[in-house]
């Protein structure tokens, strides 16, 4: 390992803030220097409780973030909390709007807040936001909060990452039938109507407490989610919501849960590693080579079709 990478590891794992933020730019720049620091920092992860808060855009989930992780501050934890934006798709760049909402948290030293833009993968979490994960987990957060881009069906992904899901919606908005179209009804572990002030919050929430009975529970023990009412501006529904947090993490332990939910985590973050390599991979070598060049004029001549022409890019990848 190089001085400086060496440097920044063990600022790291000291609570340096510095380091923390250098290390978090540098795999969301995609930096191959940070491979060699994940590789040092990765057998000092594994003790933080990850949260997906989930849900369609409106919800409020950004200032629902911020009231929780004043919460558990108030219990004398540390907050590591992971905001992805929606990537422009021109530029790659990221609005980071949430860090704008959360102000009122950056001058706490027992939270971490960082922006980072969702780059066009599947769920708005790409590789870069697993090793975030790592890093802040590395850094001594005791909760991790990762708020997704609110994009529709493709937030199911949030449960490969996180060990407990919160999907977050609002009275008057159709969220809890969106909620059964999308499949997030079979990922929450608790749900959450926020903005609870407005009318219609108890029917939101009878309808999705009515729909979670009808689901049939794997076993006698499963766990059954909780549906809360939460004004996050006001900061009500947050304890209640905060001991939901910590009764599935119970529960998890308890039931030997955790133990495969951390295993399932770790395929799906080998699996997107993987995938970005075999496509980084394949990308190169139709861009930047003859063979390359020659697969893509016999596709537009017709002279042989995509699902064959993939079959000859992954041969080639194989030698």
């Amino acid at each position: 390992m190089s001085s400086s990478s060496e440097f920044l590891c063990e600022g790291l794992l000291e609570g340096d803030r510095r380091s923390a933020a250098r290390l978090l730019t540098m795999v969301e720049d995609g930096d191959p220097a940070a491979r060699e620091v994940m590789r040092r920092l990765y057998r000092h992860t594994g003790r933080a409780h990850v949260v997906g808060l989930t849900g369609s855009p409106g919800s409020g989930k950004s200032t629902l973030a911020c009231a929780l992780a004043g919460n558990i501050r108030a219990q004398g934890l540390s907050v590591g909390i992971i905001c992805v934006d929606p990537s422009s798709p021109f530029t790659g760049g990221a609005l980071l709007g949430d860090r704008v909402r959360m102000q009122e948290l950056a001058g706490d030293p027992g939270v971490f807040i960082r922006s980072m833009g969702s780059r066009g993968a599947l769920g708005g979490l790409s590789v870069a936001i697993n090793d975030a994960i790592n890093i802040l987990d590395a850094f001594g957060s005791d909760y991790i909060l990762v708020e997704t881009v609110g994009a529709g069906q493709v937030e199911i992904e949030v449960v490969k990452y996180a060990h407990t899901c919160v999907v977050v919606m609002m009275p008057g908005g159709g969220d809890e039938i969106q909620a059964i179209k999308a499949g997030i009804l079979e990922i929450g572990d608790i749900f959450v109507v926020n903005k609870s002030d407005r009318q219609g919050a108890e029917r939101t929430m009878s309808d999705i407490e009515m729909m979670i009975e009808m689901t049939p529970a794997p076993d006698a023990g499963s766990w059954r989610p909780p549906v809360l009412l939460t004004a996050a501006l006001e900061s009500r529904g947050i304890e209640e919501l905060a001991a939901a947090l910590e009764a599935h993490k119970e529960h998890l332990e308890a039931s030997g849960r955790l133990a495969s939910k951390v295993e399932e985590r770790m395929k799906a973050e080998l699996l997107e590693i993987l995938s970005m390599r075999v496509s980084s991979a394949a990308i190169r070598m139709l861009e930047d080579s003859d063979a390359g060049r020659d697969l893509a004029r016999r596709m537009t001549a017709r002279e042989i079709a995509p699902h064959d022409a993939a079959d000859e890019v992954i041969r080639r990848l194989r030698c």
